[in-house]
């Protein structure tokens, strides 16, 4: 085979789990392909919060996600696009979610989560005589990132193609993996080593390995609305939805009790499986979200009520009526037995899936545990 088709490593996907593994690679001056089957990151990576949640991480995954937070920092750096240290603001408006909130702040310390009184919060949030007035407090979680999504992903994509040892083969699509050899639609490469990250589609590639691990997929609906005027955070903004969503909240004593408020109190909010959260763009406009639900196929139709729902309950949080500008179904991989899977599937080839909604978050933390394994 043509020496040009041999790379140190091959990363399949461009995703941001893929491109983290890419720019980790070339980090340690390995030669680095990745193969791409569409011509630019489209799928997950883009259709996020940008919100990379390093703190509201469960025990299992929160070294990993620190990391990942030292690899955001260094990649932004490099590649120059928007990443401030802006943090996430943890917005309760009932007591069972503040005591969440207060266990989760006694369990990981104040360095780790800023306990904010009502006043406080609705100060953070610029919205003083217009935010929620059931409002009762919350946090501040310092260590969380953000990222536009629309732009971050391509971003790192060109910049590592113009780095010397890596290259993209774009609109290639990939049909056999094994011991080093990638069997594509232009042809045959090999590596020495491959990781495989292809999120929800690991069962085109991995069928057993995702039967296995129970993987399926989890559509998601948002929107963007134009601009708000006055609203000008930065941070991440989560409510008591966000507080069922993520485990370090989960592994709280009073998240029974928010679980069984939230069915009882907002029972369209359980049905959607909603994560009632928002974020800022750099230009201003809001990302709004989201919803969730699960199958091995995901039909491409998106429900009305489902987004208006969610665009009602977040303009209650800062007082203000959306204009809706876009909708979009994301769609990302899911376990109900592990957040991450990462297999070797022959002595040359892993596999490496974020089945859980924080590939963002854990993406450059994964990419430097996956070398320190190889």
């Amino acid at each position: 085979m043509e020496q040009n088709r041999h790379s140190d490593l091959i990363v399949v996907g461009a995703g941001i789990v893929g491109l983290a593994h890419a720019y980790e690679a070339h980090r340690q001056g390995l030669s680095v392909r990745i193969i791409e089957r569409d011509a630019r990151p489209n799928g997950a990576s883009i259709r996020n919060f940008g919100h990379c949640c390093i703190t509201a991480q469960g025990q299992e995954w929160l070294d990993v996600a620190y990391r990942s937070r030292e690899g955001w920092i260094s990649a932004a750096k490099d590649v120059g696009f928007w990443a401030p240290e802006a943090g996430a603001l943890v917005v309760a408006r009932t007591q069972a979610e503040l005591a969440v909130v207060e266990q989760f702040a006694a369990a990981r310390g104040s360095e780790a989560a800023q306990l904010l009184s009502a006043p406080e919060l609705v100060a953070r949030l610029g919205r003083e005589g217009q935010a929620d007035p059931s409002i009762v407090g919350g946090a501040f979680l310092p260590a969380d990132l953000r990222v536009d999504p629309r732009v971050t992903a391509p971003s790192i994509a060109d910049w590592l193609q113009a780095q010397d040892g890596v290259e993209i083969e774009w609109r290639t699509t990939v049909g056999h993996v094994a011991d080093g050899v990638v069997s594509t639609s232009r042809g045959e490469f090999t590596a020495s080593d491959v990781f495989v990250c292809v999120n929800h589609d690991m069962d085109y590639l991995y069928p057993d390995l995702a039967d296995r691990w129970q993987v399926r997929r989890c559509a998601l609906q948002m929107a963007l609305a134009s601009p708000v005027d006055g609203y000008t955070l930065e941070s991440a903004v989560l409510t008591g939805t966000s507080l069922t969503r993520y485990d370090g909240f989960g592994e709280q004593p009073g998240i029974a009790a928010v679980h069984a408020e939230l069915a009882a109190q907002a029972p369209e909010l359980v049905d959607m499986g909603a994560n009632v959260m928002f974020t800022r763009r750099p230009d201003g406009t809001v990302i709004l979200g989201d919803s969730h639900v699960y199958g091995p196929t995901i039909a491409p139709f998106t429900d009305e009520w489902v987004t208006d729902g969610l665009v009602g309950e977040i303009g209650k949080v800062i007082g203000t009526d959306f204009n809706v500008v876009q909708r979009w179904q994301g769609i990302y991989a899911s376990s109900p037995l592990t957040n991450v899977v990462d297999e070797r599937v022959d002595d040359r080839t892993r596999v490496i899936s974020v089945t859980s909604g924080i590939g963002m978050t854990l993406s450059f933390g994964l990419a430097a545990r996956s070398f320190a394994l190889v």
